[in-house]
């Protein structure tokens, strides 16, 4: 066995970053839509005038929101505002998501959950009519051993904006695995992925520089074989692996422009 030089101790551990989703200090809140179903809510527009509110208070209001199922129990008692904060959240809604995703599997994919958190956020490039959102998630789970456990989620979240608010469009999470990077492959490595993917893929890494980071944001620049500049974002998750974000390529003027380059097609040609 090679002897092994990473930390590996780092794809194991859970976050400890503060958390975002802290608007509703006390549950009041609450109280005008106690017995109500999601048809009755009629959300305060002030919640959704710009996007980033949207989704600031979308998420606090989920904070205390508990779907624990009888395979998946936590807790002494009642968990948070147990189920009514589900009905106010679903208003978050176009009337197009709601159509896509009816309120039952809206509560479903909730399903085993009693706690949730937003630990990361940024805005990405606008596309269209669209703005769309970076996310991480810190939820505690429950389970049939006697234990809650911390489970992280990351995905991408579409807002639109419907009579002058910006309502929740389209979401897509995917779970973090915690013990694959630490023993397998290299596509959770920023500079691996560049490296590999996008130059010997590709053939488009002539120089690769020296990687910025701020925090969870990573930055690699490159020289390309065709002589221009480019510039890859990558998050890394709390799990310790690097998702790559963002794609920019710098024009004329010297202006960083979005591209798109799937490296798979290279690997067709």
């Amino acid at each position: 066995m090679p002897v092994r030089t990473t930390d590996l101790e780092r794809y194991f551990r859970p976050s400890c970053i503060p958390i975002k989703n802290t608007l509703f200090k006390d549950f009041q809140f609450f109280d005008p839509y106690y017995e109500k179903s999601y048809k009755e809510v009629k959300l305060p527009a002030a919640l959704t005038r710009t996007a980033e509110e949207t989704i600031l208070n979308y998420f606090s209001i989920l904070r205390e929101a508990e779907n624990l199922t009888d395979q998946q129990m936590g807790g002494c008692g009642t968990v948070g505002m147990a189920k009514l904060p589900f009905p106010v959240a679903y208003n978050f809604f176009t009337d197009d998501y709601q159509k896509r995703v009816s309120y039952h599997d809206y509560l479903q994919s909730f399903a085993g959950i009693g706690h949730l958190n937003l630990i990361k956020m940024n805005r990405l490039p606008d596309e269209g009519d669209t703005v769309s959102y970076f996310i991480e998630l810190e939820t505690i789970e429950g389970s049939s051993k006697g234990v809650t456990y911390f489970a992280y989620y990351f995905g991408y979240i579409q807002l639109k904006k419907v009579h002058n608010l910006y309502k929740i469009d389209r979401m897509k999470l995917y779970g973090e695995d915690f013990l694959c990077a630490a023993y397998h492959l290299w596509q959770h490595d920023a500079e691996a992925v560049v490296g590999i993917m996008y130059g010997e893929w590709c053939k488009l890494v002539k120089k690769q520089l020296p990687v910025k980071q701020d925090g969870y944001v990573k930055i690699i620049d490159f020289t390309g074989t065709d002589g221009a500049d480019y510039r890859f974002v990558f998050y890394r998750l709390t799990n310790d692996t690097d998702v790559l974000i963002s794609q920019f390529k710098m024009d004329a003027a010297g202006v960083w422009k979005p591209i798109t380059i799937d490296p798979e097609e290279c690997l067709k040609n």
